[in-house]
């Protein structure tokens, strides 16, 4: 019994080798076909790595111009602050030079008035 899985071992490891070299079997065509499949596995993965490059460059692109806008943004709020804040300085200043007696019957006059249409009105 130990020659026959002997045999059976040696037909297994030599299978498809011959006294004059190797002789061509199913293998060689399966071997083709995996390097065919291969091939086509590198060529998708090709275009993949080629759709992503396009894809990251225009993200790229997209950020960069989002912070172009950014910065846009940045300078026109600090020019706003400036002329906001120009604004309240002379509004303070309008302020300081009017009495506090005349300020408070102005704005009591207007508190007043309001009132008084609001009645009329309703």
């Amino acid at each position: 019994m130990n020659s026959r899985r002997d045999r059976n071992a040696r037909a297994a490891l030599f299978d498809g080798i011959e006294e004059g070299g190797i002789r061509a079997s199913s293998s060689y065509s399966s071997h083709e076909i995996d390097e065919q499949e291969n091939e086509r596995a590198i060529d998708g993965l090709q275009d993949r790595v080629n759709l992503l490059k396009r894809l990251s460059g225009d993200i790229h692109g997209e950020v960069e111009s989002h912070n172009h806008m950014l910065d846009g943004m940045g300078n026109d709020m600090d020019a706003s602050r400036g002329v906001l804040s120009g604004t309240m300085d002379k509004f303070k200043m309008v302020f300081e030079t009017k009495s506090s007696r005349r300020m408070f019957t102005l704005v009591a006059s207007f508190v007043v008035i309001f009132l008084v249409v609001y009645y009329l009105t309703r």
